[in-house]
């Protein structure tokens, strides 16, 4: 199968609590009327409300949806199903930039689907992801533990590393100036 290009596909990905929604949400509202980027919108098997703005399908239709290909990509984390949806693909067919909330362990299926991506690892110590974990109210103690004990492999160097310790701001301009780099290089 051809991997999709012209445009790239830039996953922001790290551990939970590292605060890559609130990053994102720096870059979105600093790209979010410009046509050439596409913030994607991930699919997740939990309840809508549940902390970022996710569409919601339960666990059988999305395996049914994975299973007739309408993924542009997906995964497994947390006990839960996400995706990226055909809007994905389209766009980086037409050469625009799709930025997305991603997982490391999903970066090698990635590779395979599409020419051009591009990798932002957000990273925090262990005590400040614990205490951003235990602030979003979503999970137990126990749950959160588990959490800060993974560690997956990233099969290779990110593009861009944010130690997001500093201000959201802070963290937010590297994102936006590495998607603006990513959109004059596409130019």
């Amino acid at each position: 199968m051809a991997r999709r290009g012209p445009g790239t596909l830039l996953l922001v990905v790290g551990p939970s609590g590292a605060g890559k929604d609130t990053l994102l949400d720096i870059a979105r509202a600093r790209f979010g009327t410009d046509g050439r980027v596409l913030f994607a919108r991930r699919i997740v098997t939990r309840p809508a409300g549940a902390g970022e703005a996710h569409g919601t399908l339960d666990a059988d239709a999305f395996e049914a949806l994975r299973v007739q290909g309408c993924f542009a990509l997906a995964w497994r984390a947390h006990g839960l199903s996400y995706a990226l949806g055909p809007e994905v693909g389209e766009k980086i067919a037409a050469g625009g930039v799709v930025v997305a909330n991603g997982s490391r362990a999903t970066l090698p299926e990635a590779r395979e689907r599409f020419a051009r991506v591009r990798v932002v690892q957000v990273t925090a110590p262990v005590a400040v992801r614990a205490q951003r974990l235990a602030a979003r109210g979503r999970e137990r103690a126990d749950d959160i533990a588990e959490r800060l004990s993974r560690t997956p492999d990233v099969d290779v160097a990110p593009d861009l590393l944010i130690e997001n310790v500093g201000s959201p701001a802070e963290g937010g301009a590297s994102l936006c100036s590495f998607i603006a780099a990513e959109l004059a290089a596409l130019a």
